[in-house]
């Protein structure tokens, strides 16, 4: 029985960092819902709890009564998660005089307690709330503080409970990978037996049991998921595996043929459908990006389903859907903050079960998977690359003359990237073409054509980026090589947005 840490989620922003970090720690964790933890699941051992974007005394606050997790688990309490423990208790929790936001240090630890061992006073915290816990309720003891926050931390008194109201599992806290491997290897005392291997094993007989001698169709995409997943379904079951590729028409430049090499170089059964004519029809004229996304994910389940169907017996539907996909879907709050054509409509109009084998990753971890797995490093080291493809690139309506300047534009981008060694050095790269023309001049002629954004961040997990810091020298050799080479564009931009607030695609 696999081991785990689970992470109830009060809706913060960093909720998949926290998880992150836990999984860096060979810890296999889950993030469910804050009110719906797993009473009865005995391969549990330790929780944690998030923040929230509310103050606990708000109205619409997320409640949920601690007693029974508190007396059989560990628990460690981050922000909203440590003030909603205090608060519940009896402890008072009100708005801080000012916002407490950004860096801090520790200036006193409690000598000996075992979250903060090994970690000296001066250490950087990284805070963010506009509450502060102002008297701490009895049995609870402050472990922690900073010059402005008297009870940073503290332990409860009688049972392994601690509450923080920095977040370790951001990168600006210094000690914050060290407070957490505290919590989980010293205090939740985890084997830290969680990598690729162990997944690889554990999956693959899970998925021999799961699906029999039964056939599967899978829906590959070019990208590193469902790649991957291919790859893991093809050990597990050969030939009962088939793989559909739909080229919807807004796939990078030569991709198709590409990716389609090297499936057939990994063994796997691939149908290779050129579906691009359908899709420029239906999307002739539709400018809003989440009709694009709805239209190309109705499109994927149309030409997919018609595809499948040529096959006999088939019973399972395999999709690449990693653990991002399923949190940032939906939001604990219900607010679509984006979505993804993998993770919905397939399953109910095929009538089919449903088998998603990497769901419990994120998407480093896929990579790792796929490298134990054995695969080519040109599939698992690419950029994640939106399910929509080039549509959402383009902003504004999708006719192929915009898909072809924006490939064309994207793959001086990429190739440059790697002909420079900076590719792997960034998470995610590409171009966007404006619904802007500039004025320019060529020659002895004056332009007015269009304008492009080059768009490239620094990432571990795709939850927060960096835009990346390029060399000047590479940025004006791709700049020039685009105008000049690419017709109809006459002026390239660079996106130096963070997420957040950005996101890092455009739509």
């Amino acid at each position: 029985m696999q081991e785990k840490i689970i992470i109830l989620d009060f809706g913060s922003q960093t909720t998949q960092l926290i998880g992150r970090r836990v999984r860096e720690l060979n810890t296999y964790c889950e993030i469910l819902p804050y009110n719906k933890f797993p009473f009865g699941d005995e391969s549990v051992i330790g929780v944690i709890l998030s923040g929230s974007p509310f103050s606990v005394y708000d109205e619409k606050a997320f409640k949920v009564d601690l007693t029974e997790i508190r007396k059989h688990f560990p628990v460690l309490g981050i922000c909203y998660g440590a003030q909603f423990m205090a608060f519940s208790s009896g402890g008072s929790v009100e708005p801080a005089p000012s916002r407490e936001y950004g860096r801090a240090h520790l200036s006193w630890i409690a000598p000996e307690d075992p979250l903060f061992k090994g970690i000296e006073v001066g250490s950087q915290v990284w805070m963010s709330h506009g509450d502060t816990i102002t008297s701490v309720p009895a049995g609870f003891v402050t472990v922690a503080s900073t010059d402005s926050v008297t009870n940073a931390a503290y332990k409860i008194e009688g049972e392994p409970t601690w509450g923080v109201q920095f977040h370790p599992e951001v990168y600006h806290s210094t000690d914050g990978v060290k407070l957490l491997s505290n919590f989980v290897k010293d205090i939740c005392h985890s084997k830290c037996d969680w990598d690729a291997e162990s997944f690889i094993e554990t999956t693959v007989a899970a998925l021999r049991e799961q699906l029999g001698d039964d056939k599967v169709v899978l829906g590959l995409s070019g990208g590193v998921d469902s790649s991957v997943a291919a790859v893991l379904l093809n050990r597990a079951i050969g030939k009962n595996l088939t793989c559909i590729f739909v080229d919807h028409g807004m796939l990078r430049k030569n991709e198709f043929n590409d990716v389609m090499r090297d499936y057939e170089g990994l063994g796997l059964n691939v149908i290779g459908v050129d579906a691009s004519k359908k899709f420029f029809s239906e999307l002739a004229g539709v400018t809003d990006p989440e009709k694009k996304r709805k239209i190309i994910g109705k499109g994927f389940v149309d030409v997919f389903d018609e595809e499948a169907h040529k096959l006999t017996d088939v019973k399972w539907l395999a999709q690449g859907t990693i653990y991002p996909d399923c949190i940032e879907s939906l939001s604990i709050t219900g607010t679509t903050i984006k979505s993804h054509h993998n993770v919905g409509g397939l399953p109910e109009k095929m009538n089919l079960k449903l088998c998603e084998p990497l769901r419990l990753l994120f998407k480093d971890e896929v990579r790792a998977v796929g490298r134990q797995l054995g695969m080519p490093e040109r599939l698992i080291s690419r950029h994640p690359f939106p399910g929509p493809g080039l549509a959402v690139r383009i902003l504004g309506d999708i006719t192929p003359e915009k898909v072809a300047v924006l490939q064309e534009a994207d793959a001086i981008f990429i190739n440059g990237l790697r002909e420079w060694g900076l590719y792997d050095k960034v998470w995610q790269a590409g171009v966007i073409l404006l619904p802007v023309q500039s004025v320019g001049v060529m020659g002895d002629e004056r332009t007015y054509e269009r304008a492009v954004a080059l768009r490239a961040v620094t990432s571990t997990d795709a939850m927060t980026a960096d835009w990346a810091h390029l060399p000047y020298d590479f940025m004006a050799k791709v700049s020039n090589d685009i105008i000049n080479k690419v017709r109809g564009v006459n002026r390239v931009c660079y996106d130096i947005s963070s997420k957040p607030p950005a996101t890092i695609e455009w739509e």
